[in-house]
């Protein structure tokens, strides 16, 4: 990719200043890309036979449970997931079945709107869109035949010994990946708002959609906790070609600082809050033992 030291070093101080504005609309965009995450995990729960939760409810365990993400394995914010859901009546097969699930579908939904990524880059890449997204089309639609799901879905409930819902089909599925594509949508526009404050305007569709296409290399490295460095690397090749090497390594490392604070500081402030229920419930309140 050319992207070293050297080549950072060489871009003005001007290549690093943002627009405190721009940047501010992109980080709420992207916190409300991370609340509807949340409220989507809850909805999966409900519709896996699970309690219903409030926004809040879902919010709050579903972004300190994302605390685990940063360590490296993709099973410690699943693990979380299943602690914390415990004492709100929610088994863990059900907490656990609808992270995987939804982090499967996530995925998928990452993916078709990376799809925009290979459409709008350059003609070495676009090259690539057709291919892609054929596979990507052919494995959705398969994914989501009433047997192919309802075997998929059969199988975790018998693994985890539960009864599996009764009224669960292909219609929720369907429903779950609109919904995270949606989400996606917003994240990846959360993004082109975020490289516009640097001054990097360019076309929305293959910026907003390098971001996606990013996440989705970076998710597949199971040993990168976070996809860190992979991710960047991913982010550098697919923008290089719109903004230039130089630019596309500045967006790409400060995205890593953006997104992981973006993230943190709200799921922090949950933790703390649900350590301090602990304290005050010692002998078995609503925040003890979660």
């Amino acid at each position: 990719m050319g992207l070293g030291f050297g080549e950072l070093q060489r871009l003005g101080a001007s290549s690093w200043r943002t627009d405190p504005l721009l940047l501010l609309v992109s980080s709420v965009l992207l916190l409300l890309g991370y609340l509807a995450s949340a409220a989507l995990w809850g909805r999966i729960v409900m519709d896996l036979g699970g309690p219903a939760l409030t926004t809040g409810e879902a919010i709050r365990i579903f972004m300190v449970a994302n605390l685990g993400r940063y360590v490296p394995g993709k099973i410690w914010q699943i693990a979380g997931l299943a602690v914390l859901a415990r004492n709100r009546g929610i088994p863990a097969a059900t907490a656990m079945g609808a992270a995987v699930v939804g982090q499967g579908i996530a995925l998928a939904a990452a993916t078709l709107v990376a799809l925009g990524a290979l459409v709008g880059g350059p003609p070495a890449i676009r090259s690539w869109s057709l291919p892609a997204a054929g596979v990507v089309a052919v494995a959705t639609v398969v994914g989501l035949l009433p047997p192919v799901f309802a075997r998929m879905t059969g199988l975790w409930f018998r693994l985890s010994k539960q009864e599996a819902p009764r009224n669960l089909g292909s219609v929720h599925a369907l429903r779950w990946l609109v919904l995270y594509t949606a989400n996606w949508a917003l994240y990846a526009f959360s993004f082109w708002v975020f490289a516009a404050s640097f001054g990097h305007r360019g076309d929305i569709v293959p910026v907003a959609s390098a971001f996606a296409a990013a996440y989705v290399v970076g998710y597949v490295m199971i040993f990168a906790p976070a996809g860190l460095g992979v991710r960047e690397g991913a982010l550098v090749a697919f923008l290089s070609p719109l903004l230039g090497v130089g630019p596309s390594g500045v967006v790409a490392i400060v995205a890593r600082l953006w997104t992981t604070g973006v993230e943190l500081v709200p799921a922090a402030a949950f933790w703390l809050r649900h350590l301090a229920g602990g304290r005050e419930h010692p002998s078995g309140g609503e925040g003890a033992g979660e």
